[in-house]
């Protein structure tokens, strides 16, 4: 297996670089089977913030990418529940660190917007303030 990097998932799905798209289009339809760390995805859903894409462009593109068949990233359960929860409004890194810690009793922060947040959204596990 072959890790991808954040610059490659990039290229892919921003199409800024012709040249670099077709390169990572090609690479991906190979037989090969690729992954990426989940640091991977929380460096990407910046860049692609950074670039202007919404919260449906970016949870649609890394659907896409999570569902290639010889794709497998690594963590894909919690990648998968941070972007459920990316996708109602909440900051990604916040949903990803609270899908990292799913088997926690809690996560407890100095942030009250994300325990407000947290809290619409009644996500395991729970967060609370310190």
């Amino acid at each position: 297996m072959i890790a991808l990097d954040t610059n490659l998932l990039a290229r892919l799905l921003l199409q800024d670089d012709k040249a670099q798209h077709e390169r990572v289009k090609a690479l991906l339809a190979t037989q090969q089977l690729f992954t990426a760390p989940i640091t991977v995805f929380l460096e990407l859903v910046w860049v692609l913030e950074a670039n202007d894409c919404t919260h449906d462009d970016i949870h649609r593109g890394l659907m896409l990418l999570v569902g290639l068949p010889n794709f497998k990233p690594m963590q894909a359960n919690a990648l998968r529940g941070a972007l459920a929860h990316y996708l109602q409004g909440m900051d990604f890194a916040n949903a990803l660190h609270l899908a990292l810690s799913s088997s926690d009793q809690a996560f407890m922060t100095f942030d009250k917007a994300f325990v407000r947040k947290a809290g619409k959204l009644a996500v395991v596990p729970e967060v609370m303030a310190v």
